[in-house]
């Protein structure tokens, strides 16, 4: 991938990216959640999520420069300018997958965020500040459903394990560090992603033995670090009913 020239706003949109793919994703269950309680929930964390995007993605248009909105940076963009790790864009598929990629990420979040709330810059500080709060309770709830499926009955059992069978592999992206990642840590906004990766692995062992689930082998083992944000054909299928309203009506607003 060739080195962004504003490493800021390269970091800018990973962060954005992240929360709104994933708070579309989440938005997916909206209406059909295996329960009215679930339901809620689930709209609850896209709404979390989606706010979040507007905090990054605002700051990210203004570290640009070139007259460009939040709005314009999420509706606006090709699947291959969108920065986020490829393991939010997968299909939801059932509850199961759904809840093990929420915990996965927030089980990585939390300590982010918080770190990210001693940043050299002022606005990253105050956005992680904010953002760390709701993903705080985000961990707490996907960390219990998790339990609870894992621990459940044969059928959960079974489900939860395929469903962290099947992301695991992909969690070794949040652990990559390129020039980006280098740049962050040198003037002292970010830390180095790698940095988590131990803690993240111990936080997350702890819960997967609790709900009795089996730990894949060490996805950062074999990791090259960044994928290069290979995109596959979900985002753009994903991007296809986020984006049809904008693309349909450029500049609408309500």
């Amino acid at each position: 991938m060739t080195e962004s020239p504003n490493p800021l706003f390269e970091f800018l949109l990973r962060q954005g990216d992240n929360a709104l793919v994933l708070g579309h994703r989440t938005s997916e269950w909206c209406g059909v959640g295996p329960a009215l309680e679930e339901d809620i929930a689930l709209a609850n964390t896209a709404l979390d999520l989606i706010g979040q995007t507007q905090l990054w993605l605002g700051y990210a248009a203004e570290v640009e420069g070139k007259n460009r909105s939040a709005n314009d940076l999420a509706f606006m963009r090709d699947a291959y300018d969108f920065r986020n790790i490829l393991m939010l864009e997968v299909p939801n598929e059932d509850f199961g997958r759904t809840m093990v990629r929420q915990f996965l990420f927030d089980a990585f979040q939390v300590p982010w965020l918080s770190a990210l709330r001693q940043s050299s810059d002022q606005r990253v500080s105050e956005i992680a500040s904010k953002s760390v709060k709701e993903a705080q309770y985000h961990l707490e709830r996907s960390a219990e459903t998790v339990i609870a499926l894992g621990d459940g009955t044969p059928e959960s059992h079974a489900r939860m394990q395929a469903a962290l069978n099947y992301l695991w592999p992909y969690s070794g992206e949040m652990f990559g560090n390129d020039s980006t990642d280098q740049a962050m840590h040198e003037q002292g906004i970010a830390p180095l992603p790698q940095s988590l990766h131990k803690p993240w692995m111990q936080s997350v062992s702890n819960t997967l033995a609790q709900a009795c689930l089996a730990v894949p082998e060490d996805p950062f083992a074999h990791s090259g670090g960044r994928t290069g944000f290979r995109h596959t054909e979900h985002l753009g299928h994903m991007l296809s009913t986020m984006q049809v309203l904008q693309r349909s009506y450029p500049g609408a607003s309500w």
